[in-house]
């Protein structure tokens, strides 16, 4: 256990800081900023309250094969952002659904998706820019 950890667990102190090297604030935003995740949380919050199945996500998320999906999901879970219900039938029926903890992470996903879609032609023209100045 890292020092940071340690004062963490023991003083109560829940908020963390990202410019402190050993903070998991930085795995924390590892983990809710990957595409996936994001893509993952967009797809569980238009389904709120209710929940779907693992082959309904991913249809709805084009390019995800199955390992991704299930990686993305067990974090979720496991984060406590989203909840796994499992029908005993044959096979299992795999629900997921997105907790109130995850429900309030897709406002501020949502905003960041958004600000994506806004400025991407223009990032794509500055990568194009710097390029070409790169190949001068």
């Amino acid at each position: 256990m890292t020092t940071y950890e340690s004062t963490y667990e023991t003083t109560g102190d829940r908020r963390g800081d990202l410019l402190d090297p050993l903070c998991p604030t930085r795995q924390l935003l590892d983990r809710v900023g990957a595409k996936w995740t994001s893509m993952a949380v967009k797809v569980l919050a238009e389904a709120a309250p209710g929940e779907l199945r693992f082959a309904e996500l991913r249809r709805r998320i084009p390019g995800i094969s199955q390992k991704m999906l299930s990686v993305t999901l067990q974090s979720l879970v496991r984060d406590g952002l989203a909840e796994r219900r499992v029908e005993p039938t044959v096979p299992p029926a795999v629900h997921y659904r997105l907790t109130d903890l995850g429900l309030s992470l897709e406002g501020p996903l949502a905003a960041l998706r958004e600000w994506a879609e806004t400025h991407m032609a223009q990032i794509d023209r500055n990568n194009r820019l710097a390029d070409e100045v790169g190949r001068t």
